[in-house]
């Protein structure tokens, strides 16, 4: 065993892998391309601890090798997976165009995982492209989504980003890097499109089993699984973008391929944070038409899960008819008891305690006002709050104070001590976000080899809930320049 092998064997890897497994045509063998001069640009210590592994032992030139995929750790077993996916709603033959999983990691609490390298080289699913990603959106991805871990939510996470030491051509030259993503899985909506599409119910039949045995061992024995599966999943994923609503999170690219079965958030492309209310709020530079806009995140979940809904219909019932009824009773149940939990996860936000008749119409004067006076959505609650850290004048205007005094008349209603209603609130409203313009200010300074603004940014979105101390400019809105904030998908 050469050195780095001997260093690599103490991290801690414990590969079961299971996904290898199942047919061929799910899935190809093969390992990432050697890239030339791979340089560590940051490591997830916390995480890598909860995984497990423990990477202090070996050298960053070491772990640099190891996360670019020149030395794959023993017990992997490299594959790219194959998937389909309606992308802004055309049906597309897919796959990891771009990504390799290495293998299946059990934590030290034997939770398995997927580790995953994103960019590191071409698939037979890379359709004329490079394989390769670029700095700057590996390192976003590894922003919001450890952002998105600390706000609460459902999501993958990022282990290490890696520099190449190569170029990768997109509008411009850009450094390339490898991102490794952790995942409890990576079986999406469009894992069960593309199997559905190959009209082998024996495959979608073994497909359907692992994913229960995988992530919802509890329904094995359910009368109806397919049925009881599409039940946990859209009630998941219904949770999941309500989380999304609640932050302010805009994911930009809802294909089904980017929706997964386990309820994470995946696939960070051209995601962003919202700034000003706006329902109809787009950054991201390919769509074109707000199909993936702030406001329309409920319905594109639901459009997606009867995409999902569609590839169990034979197994559901014998009888296709029965079977579409079924998902039709299901989806009405569903979309009844989302408004409702909107409803909730709203009244947390403001505090409101029980319920009233007039609370829906409270919290929509509230959109209404933020939407028509250009407020910012996160800064609005922080205001609420009593942690006015921006001292904006806009809540001294007199359609504001006058809905804030119907508010505090609904608060003394809870007929519990405000501090109860402040907890509340405290708990589902954060005071810092991944402001665009500071991810864009550590992106930009990564490239030019300077990290203290991003690890500066990570260490304040670890705990996004609390007061950051002296980190007031985390949570300064953007200046208004006249230009529009656009995010790229990087690929």
């Amino acid at each position: 065993m050469s050195m780095i092998g001997s260093e690599i064997s103490k991290i801690g890897w414990r590969f079961d892998n299971t996904y290898v497994h199942l047919p061929k045509i799910m899935l190809s063998k093969l390992s990432p391309v050697p890239v030339k001069s791979p340089k560590l640009v940051i490591l997830n210590d916390t995480y890598s601890k909860e995984l497990g592994l423990d990477f202090s032992i070996i050298n960053n030139e070491s772990l640099a090798s190891l996360f670019s995929g020149n030395f794959l750790p023993k017990g992997s077993e490299p594959i790219a997976q194959a998937y389909a996916g309606h992308q802004f709603g055309y049906f597309t033959m897919l796959g990891d165009g771009r990504a390799i999983l290495i293998g299946e990691h059990l934590t030290k609490n034997n939770q398995r995982v997927d580790i995953q390298f994103k960019g590191s080289g071409i698939t037979p699913y890379s359709r004329n492209a490079d394989g390769r990603a670029a700095l700057g959106p590996m390192l976003r991805e590894y922003i919001i989504s450890e952002a998105m871990h600390g706000l609460k939510i459902p999501t993958s996470r990022s282990l290490a980003v890696v520099a190449t030491g190569e170029k990768v051509m997109r509008e411009t030259s850009l450094p390339g890097a490898i991102l490794t993503r952790v995942a409890s899985s990576h079986i999406r909506v469009g894992t069960f499109q593309y199997t559905a599409m190959r009209n082998d119910t024996k495959i979608l039949k073994e497909l359907l089993t692992y994913t229960i045995k995988r992530h919802y061992p509890e329904l094995q024995n359910n009368k109806n699984p397919a049925l009881a599966l599409l039940e946990v999943v859209i009630k998941k994923q219904m949770e999941l973008v309500m989380n999304w609503m609640r932050v302010g999170f805009i994911h930009g690219v809802m294909n089904t391929d980017n929706m997964t079965i386990s309820g994470e958030t995946i696939d960070y492309g051209p995601c962003a944070f919202m700034d000003i209310y706006d329902p109809k709020t787009v950054f991201s530079s390919i769509d074109h038409h707000g199909r993936y806009a702030y406001g329309n995140q409920p319905d594109i979940t639901n459009w997606n899960l009867l995409r999902f809904a569609e590839t169990l219909i034979p197994f559901i019932n014998k009888k296709e008819n029965k079977a579409i009824e079924i998902i039709k009773y299901t989806f009405n149940k569903f979309s009844k008891v989302y408004k409702e939990s909107w409803l909730n996860m709203m009244r947390k936000k403001l505090g409101l305690l029980g319920e009233k008749n007039q609370d829906e119409n409270l919290i929509n004067q509230l959109l209404l006002w933020m939407s028509q006076n250009k407020a910012d959505y996160t800064n609005t609650f922080c205001y609420l709050m009593k942690e006015d850290f921006v001292k904006d004048k806009l809540f001294q205007n007199s359609s504001f104070k006058k809905w804030h005094k119907e508010w505090r008349i609904r608060i003394k209603e809870n007929k519990k001590p405000d501090k109860l209603s402040l907890n509340l609130m405290r708990s589902n409203n954060p005071l810092v976000i991944p402001r665009n313009h500071k991810v864009e200010e550590a992106l930009d300074a990564a490239n030019n080899n300077d990290l203290v603004p991003l690890h500066n940014l990570l260490k304040v979105l670890k705990k996004p809930y609390e007061r950051p101390y002296k980190k007031e400019e985390y949570q300064i809105t953007p200046p208004q320049n006249g230009k529009e904030y656009k995010t790229f998908c990087g690929t």
